[in-house]
């Protein structure tokens, strides 16, 4: 658990509350750790504590809630994104913005408002409806997804958030077509996961761009066809990948770091007309300049990307 911003990770006996209506108790085999989670432990991300973080996990089914269509034993990946399909974005088919869900999440419960933890001092509460890192997990149904019993857990934890978010900017968001030219500027998984969905659409080239030499080599044995180190600032590494792209920029370039200056460098290793494509979360109160002539003079362009575009 993490008793508050900023504070050290505790490890634990904590109460957890049964299933109520349509709800389900998850047994966790396995839990992602992503940059969100330590996102909310520094500070980045506004989240109330205390709280059990974790939001990219799977495991089996051990109880279920009245209600509940899903029954124990079903192997399953939980979903952060339990959109009700009742709100406006929901009906304009933007599942993955769903205004109910979001507003939810920022009070720490489940889908009532309550969570269901606790320890002495009192409520602890949910990160992202499902605080994975622990031992199991009770979760609102609409976040649980029946896979198949021969699926790794650990594949289908990293499915529910990196994965998605990373594949789906390039095949939803973005909607990259086979032959054009793509970025991917940080490498961790969402961007890594971005990586294999331009190869996997047949992008050519795709260029990595990361500060890790570790992460580079692991993007080039995915299959990148180029990788770039940051060069410490954005106007040099957007040069460096409008020359590793032939000299007129990419299509599409996707940030997933989250920081202003390699937003910028995106925006600038854009061919004309191609688009930027911002998946990393920032602070609050982080702001992006942008050399304004440039957005009606070559048609470059920003798209945001929650959650890949998804409908889990």
């Amino acid at each position: 658990m993490l008793p508050d911003t900023g504070a050290e990770i505790e490890v634990r006996e904590v109460e957890l509350a049964a299933p109520g209506p349509d709800e389900v108790l998850v047994r966790i085999y396995a839990s992602g750790v992503c940059h969100s989670d330590l996102n909310a432990v520094d500070g980045t991300s506004a989240t109330r504590c205390p709280a059990v973080l974790g939001h990219e996990g799977a495991g089996v089914v051990e109880a279920v809630g009245p209600g509940v269509k899903l029954r124990p034993g079903q192997h399953v990946a939980l979903s952060w994104m339990p959109s009700c399909g009742r709100c406006e974005e929901c009906v304009r088919g933007l599942n993955h913005l769903c205004s109910v869900a979001w507003t939810g999440m920022g009070h720490g419960g489940l889908l009532d408002g309550t969570p269901r933890l606790s320890w002495e001092k009192g409520p602890l509460y949910h990160y992202s409806y499902l605080s994975t890192f622990a031992e199991a997990a009770v979760v609102p149904e609409r976040c649980v997804i029946p896979i198949p019993d021969d699926v790794a857990f650990d594949i289908a934890a990293l499915v529910g958030c990196a994965v998605s978010t990373g594949i789906g900017a390039v095949w939803n968001t973005a909607g990259v077509r086979p032959g054009e030219r793509v970025a991917v500027i940080g490498c961790g998984g969402v961007g890594l996961s971005a990586v294999l969905g331009a190869i996997a659409i047949g992008a050519t080239p795709v260029i990595a761009v990361d500060l890790s030499e570790q992460k580079l080599d692991l993007a080039r044995r995915l299959g990148a066809t180029a990788t770039l180190r940051w060069t410490g600032n954005a106007e040099a590494t957007a040069e460096a990948i409008r020359e590793a792209a032939g000299g007129s920029g990419v299509d599409y370039a996707f940030e997933a770091t989250g920081r202003p200056e390699a937003m910028l460098a995106a925006f600038l290793s854009c061919r004309k007309r191609g688009a930027a494509v911002l998946i990393g979360i920032s602070r609050s109160d982080a702001v992006l300049p942008l050399p304004a002539i440039e957005i009606p003079r070559s048609e470059r362009r920003l798209m945001g990307s929650a959650y890949g575009s998804v409908r889990p």
